[in-house]
């Protein structure tokens, strides 16, 4: 904890970095001896786990900076629904 606020500039980098999202944004403020939770959202386009990491870089407020935050994310699709059920006829076979 700390006795200033931090803040802190969120970046994901990674092989699937792009399958994670800040809704947030990608700026991250903690006030003094106070703690926060990030939201990352994950949009899940492959059966495979993504992974990313993500980065939190300390901004400089009032001269004081923060360590450097290192978390790694990994994904796991526990259930599928499907987006939208199709109806087709067609002819299993044409000369």
């Amino acid at each position: 904890p700390s006795s200033k606020t931090l803040m802190y500039n969120a970046i994901l980098v990674g092989r699937d970095a792009d399958d994670f999202s800040l809704p947030k944004g990608n700026t991250v403020t903690i006030a003094p001896k106070r703690q926060t939770s990030i939201n990352v959202e994950f949009t899940s386009r492959f059966l495979r786990p993504a992974e990313a990491v993500l980065l939190l870089i300390s901004k400089s407020v009032g001269g004081i900076d923060g360590a450097t935050l290192t978390f790694s994310l990994k994904s796991e699709v526990k259930h599928i629904e499907p987006a939208d059920i199709l109806k087709c006829k067609s002819p299993c076979y044409e000369l």
